[in-house]
């Protein structure tokens, strides 16, 4: 990691809902192309940090930059939220989120899910989005599903649909929420697949994971929560070739191989 601004930088994060506090002051950040992995057990708070850096979820304590702008917050504690709305959307417009369960529009065909955001948000040119819509969805291999439903593609299909309305928004960096989990074993590689291929291509991102081998192949940093705190960080060689914690240990040692 270099001293360059990130595209992505957060500090001391702390995240409660009510009493239970899910994040106890957690810092990461992202330079350009730089892809950092989040490990951890259900419930360690990887997918809420991946939600606060997209402000999806307020944050009650820390700061949240994007290429070095903090974001402005108003309230305090629990009644704390961006204080900014236009800072908000223009944030969130470049850091394009995938989710786990795919979020395509169902009464849309795959090429119009794609198209929607960059035409009605970004307002951009109707016929241009039109042909990077094309050649995103030709770059996750699902160039000839453009006029299909969302309902007659497989689930690894519909993944790469996401990913590629995800591209079509032209964003800064990339966050993944559990990609691969809802896919079974087959489906899930095709995913793997493109995600690897926008790693060579030196894309920002930070996906959340429990496919150690994916975070082990792809991620030039990764992070290992645990109670709502990074236990352990480092590159993947040396964080799984040499795991530092008892606890990383009993994690690595419980998890599958995918």
């Amino acid at each position: 990691m270099t001293t360059e601004t990130p595209v992505i930088e957060i500090r001391d994060l702390h995240k409660s809902y009510g009493s239970l506090e899910v994040l106890k002051g957690v810092d990461i950040k992202a330079n350009a192309g730089d892809v950092v992995s989040l490990i951890g057990s259900s419930g360690s708070g990887k997918s809420t940090l991946l939600r606060c850096a997209n402000l999806l979820e307020d944050s009650q304590q820390g700061d949240v930059l994007f290429c070095g702008e903090p974001v402005k917050w108003g309230g305090s504690g629990l009644n704390r939220h961006p204080a900014d709305h236009a800072q908000m959307i223009r944030i969130r417009t470049n850091l394009s989120m995938v989710f786990q369960q795919f979020n395509l529009w169902s009464h849309m065909t795959i090429l119009q899910n794609v198209m929607e955001a960059p035409v009605t948000v970004l307002k951009r040119d109707k016929a241009e989005v039109e042909d990077a819509a094309r050649k995103y969805l030709a770059k996750v291999g699902i160039g000839d599903k453009c006029d299909a439903y969302p309902a007659q593609l497989s689930g690894g299909q519909q993944q790469r649909a996401a990913i590629a309305r995800a591209l079509c928004m032209e964003p800064k960096a990339l966050l993944f929420d559990e990609p691969t989990s809802a896919l079974d074993p087959e489906l899930e590689q095709e995913v793997v697949r493109v995600i690897k291929d926008l790693a060579s291509e030196g894309r920002t991102m930070i996906i959340v994971t429990h496919d150690m081998r994916m975070a082990h192949d792809v991620s030039d940093h990764v992070v290992f929560l645990h109670m709502g705190k990074i236990e352990e960080e480092g590159a993947p060689a040396h964080l799984f070739g040499n795991p530092q914690t008892d606890r990383l240990r009993q994690f690595l040692s419980a998890t599958v191989p995918a």
